[in-house]
């Protein structure tokens, strides 16, 4: 069991305050909002930790590098903005994406990513 630091308790803060997934950066920023003293190695560890006991999952977006959020999650998928490159939830999730395997195929699981512009960059 990890020490509750408050440079942890910041990390965790951010996550539950964030509602969508996150960049190593983006947590840094955050929680040095709340905690100016986090440093990055701080942050790389804490992440590290906090996916190791289940409490963030990795969200691994192609050409938006690695990002976390709250394991807990019920399926969801992504977009990832194109020109801010921040990574938001998509909640829905279309009902016949199965139906485009192959015939004969068996899916048992999928990851859908949209990618364009966020509201606040159209």
């Amino acid at each position: 069991m990890q020490r509750d630091t408050a440079q942890r308790r910041a990390i965790r803060r951010v996550f539950l305050n964030a509602g969508r997934p996150l960049t190593r950066d983006e947590v840094l920023e955050r929680g040095q909002a709340i905690v100016p003293s986090l440093g990055v190695a701080t942050v790389y560890r804490n992440l590290k930790i906090l996916t190791g006991e289940g409490w963030l999952s990795e969200v691994e977006l192609p050409g938006g590098g690695m990002r976390y959020e709250l394991a807990d999650r019920p399926h969801h998928h992504h977009f990832l903005c194109r020109s801010c490159d921040q990574a938001f939830d998509v909640h829905r999730c279309p009902d016949e994406v199965e139906a485009l395997a192959p015939d004969g195929f068996e899916v048992d699981g999928h990851e859908l990513i949209l990618f364009g512009r966020c509201a606040a960059c159209t």
